[in-house]
């Protein structure tokens, strides 16, 4: 009786409203199939965009190779190929599998040739500041200042330093300039020298990574003059090719700026060799606020400019001689002149980043005029982008490689949008829908340009210019019909002796772009400075905007949420509470408000400008000489200063004397002098002199009773770019027993950009 009771039950409980196990399973499994067949329909019908992906794939490579806290052995990124290779080979068996297998082969393409990459470049750096030193070199570059100028000096023969030790080159400023001295010189000069200096603050830029890829090993400055020598016939054969380069451009900036003379031919100059250094940093940050900075950047409109002048050029005189109008192919002719200045411009201007892309793209166009063929204009995006991070996969961190991409890649989604729906038919229309076609394209362009590169501004500038599209409908046009065709004119009338032929009216259109430049910046609010986001919202943003540009069917709206997720963290980023600098020379605190104080900012002005960036500010008020600081819960006298945050005690000495006290006292404490630790046992945490001498700059983040100390190294890494002091370093102190200065409380270490 009790068996048929338990059946009725487990028959009449489907009834009830229940469901079997089996059948939840299965349906789970319908489910789950039917959302797997819906993916693979959706990718299928966007197989003509995967190509687009590829630089993404290996970007993410490249990516996280540079992420690691330590440098990987070189078989981890060959061996990776090599597993991704043998996955996609067993794909061919299971169609589902292949493409995450040809992505894997990706990622670990980008992965071993930043690897590669590392080890092509690694060349010595100097392990510590040295004396005035004697420097015997070839010149390869003279980069114009706003001040004096700088030199780049290849193959250096120090004597002071032993061989195993010099550096490949390095890069000397010379206050009182070096007039006479040209690319390709040998020159001797008595420097001082010390090793590329790393960030000011976790996270910041680090300029010791970016100059061990150029190969710098020593940065410093002349004492006194530089003195020619003469240059021995064995010079290298590859110097006298990239030296004579150098040397034309240094020789055009000279006789533009000649012409020009102030504002007007430095930035003259800026556009037709492509050195920028001349440009005063007060026009610099009008044309910054102005959201014109991208006019100094040789990049797609300059490269696009001259490609498009010199073919018009080269077409229009053919077709004024009927013979060769009906018998020759002039608009393949013109396509190969247009391209050979493009070449001969990418060249002069020195070949950066963006004007790398922008030749790739425009020789592909021009390629496909030849061939009589039509180039995708996306796929152009992909291709130049993977060839650059072939050649330099370390371009990924730049700033410069990741707003050019940006903006290019949302320009052309952009239009790709507008094509197909027939925007191109009001071109028929007459001149004067097409020059509000023109103009409304130059809006629309600014907007979409501002908004790709908005975040990288951000992120690296902490600023946004919001006038951006004001001032690029007067700036652009002008750029386009005026200053830069003049500038073609320049090209030929310089050599000649006839430079102010091309270069007056050049000046013209350049002081007009000045002129609005100012009046935008100095509009209210027309650059408001936003503290730095977390490198996480960036990712996020980054992810969600390549699904929306690179797809083309409606699923591509799905990036908008990883997007909207990324610019949600921008308030949630961990802000530091107390900074000490890598010299110990400057402190700062967190006041009530969110502002920054800082001890000193005249002591360390280059860290001071730094940290008020990243927190997003102009200007931020001095700790007091004596007293408590109003809203800062900072409290200082001759020899130290106490801040309280949270649950903590900070102390902030200056000078030895007050170690006693603030050593009983404080729970955390960071001084700008050496600590010995057995007498100072109860604070949590010390940072002395020689932490940030080991370790760079400290920050310490404080949330109740929860804190973290995080320094330059421990967010660095043990990478081949990190130097090592206490590997070369003589500077020690027997009493001092002094830790790397990475501790963390009862709290987990901040994440840090």
């Amino acid at each position: 009786m009790r068996d048929r009771d338990r059946s009725r039950s487990r028959v009449a409980f489907p009834d009830a409203g229940g469901v079997a196990p089996d059948a939840d399973t299965a349906r789970l499994a319908e489910l789950a199939a039917g959302v797997r067949q819906r993916l693979l329909a959706l990718l299928l019908a966007e197989r003509a965009r995967w190509v687009l992906w590829v630089p993404v794939a290996f970007g993410t490579g490249i990516g996280i190779y540079f992420a690691l806290p330590t440098e990987p052995p070189i078989w981890l990124g060959a061996s990776g190929i090599g597993f991704a290779v043998l996955f996609a080979m067993a794909g061919r068996l299971a169609p589902w599998a292949l493409v995450p297998a040809l992505a894997l082969v990706l990622v670990a393409g980008g992965f071993f040739a930043g690897q590669v990459r590392t080890r092509m470049v690694a060349a010595p750096v100097i392990p510590k500041e040295t004396d005035a030193v004697r420097i015997i070199g070839h010149v390869t570059a003279v980069e114009p200042r706003e001040t004096g100028v700088r030199l780049r000096i290849a193959a250096p023969e120090i004597p002071a330093l032993d061989p195993a030790e010099t550096p490949a080159r390095v890069r000397v400023t010379v206050a009182n300039g070096a007039p006479g001295i040209a690319a390709g010189d040998r020159v001797k000069a008595k420097a001082v020298l010390r090793p590329p200096p790393g960030p000011v603050a976790p996270g910041a830029f680090d300029f010791a990574r970016y100059a061990f890829f150029q190969r710098i090993g020593a940065v410093g400055f002349v004492l006194g003059n530089v003195e020619r020598l003469p240059r021995p016939p064995e010079a290298e054969p590859w110097l006298d090719a990239g030296s004579r380069i150098a040397a034309l451009r240094h020789t055009l900036g000279a006789a533009v700026r000649e012409r020009l003379p102030g504002e007007t031919g430095a930035i003259a100059a800026a556009l037709m060799t492509g050195e920028r250094g001349a440009v005063s940093e007060a026009a610099m940050e009008d044309l910054r606020h102005a959201g014109l900075a991208h006019l100094l950047a040789i990049s797609g409109l300059h490269v696009g400019l001259v490609a498009g002048l010199v073919f018009f050029a080269v077409r229009a005189g053919g077709a004024l001689v009927p013979f060769v109008a009906l018998r020759r192919p002039v608009k393949k002719w013109a396509a190969l002149a247009a391209l050979a200045a493009a070449g001969a411009y990418l060249v002069l201007v020195g070949a950066t980043v963006p004007t790398q892309r922008a030749f790739l793209m425009t020789a592909v166009v021009l390629l496909g005029v030849m061939l009589d063929r039509n180039a995708v204009t996306m796929r152009l995006v992909a291709w130049a982008a993977l060839v650059v991070l072939l050649l330099r996969p370390e371009s990924l961190l730049d700033v410069s490689f990741q707003m050019s991409f940006a903006a290019v890649t949302g320009l052309v989604a952009v239009y790709e949008v507008l094509r197909r729906r027939g925007v191109r038919a009001m071109e028929a229309r007459g001149p004067v829908a097409r020059v509000g076609l023109y103009l409304g394209g130059v809006a629309l362009s600014s907007v979409v340009a501002a908004a790709a590169t908005g975040p990288f501004a951000v992120f690296h500038f902490n600023r946004v210019a919001l006038y951006g599209v004001a001032a690029n409908m007067i700036a652009v046009p002008a750029m386009a019909f005026w200053v830069m065709p003049w500038a073609l004119v320049g090209y030929l009338a310089v050599p000649l002796g006839l430079g102010t032929l091309g270069l007056t009216p050049m000046g013209w259109g350049i002081d007009l772009v000045l002129a609005v430049a100012e009046r935008v910046a100095a509009w209210p609010g027309a650059a408001p400075r936003l503290p730095s986001p977390p490198l996480s919202g960036l990712l996020c943003v980054v992810a969600g905007a390549l699904w929306l540009c690179l797809w083309s069917r409606r699923w591509r709206l799905l990036g908008v949420l990883p997007i909207a997720l990324g610019v949600s963290t921008v308030p949630l980023a961990p802000r530091p509470d107390v900074l000490l600098s890598r010299d110990a020379k400057l402190m700062a605190v967190r006041g009530e408000g969110g502002r920054l104080w800082l001890s000193d900012k005249e002591t360390a002005p280059f860290s001071a400008r730094i940290w008020l960036r990243r927190a997003g500010q102009r200007d931020a008020p001095a700790f007091p000489a004596s007293g408590a600081a109003e809203g800062a819960k900072l409290r200082c006298d001759s020899v130290s200063c106490v801040y309280r945050r949270g649950k903590h005690t900070v102390a902030l000495v200056r000078d030895g004397r007050a170690l006693a006290t603030d050593c009983r006292r404080a729970t955390l404490l960071l001084a700008a002098v050496p600590v010995r630790r057995g007498g100072c046992a109860g604070p949590l945490a010390v940072v002395d002199r020689f932490d940030v001498w080991r370790a760079g700059a400290h920050a310490v983040y404080i949330d109740g009773a929860a804190w973290s100390v995080r320094s330059v190294r421990a967010v660095r890494g043990d990478r081949p770019w990190v130097r090592d002091p206490e590997a070369a370093a003589t500077e020690t102190d027997s009493d001092t027993d002094s830790t790397t200065g990475t501790a963390t409380g009862d709290g987990a270490a901040a994440p840090v950009q």
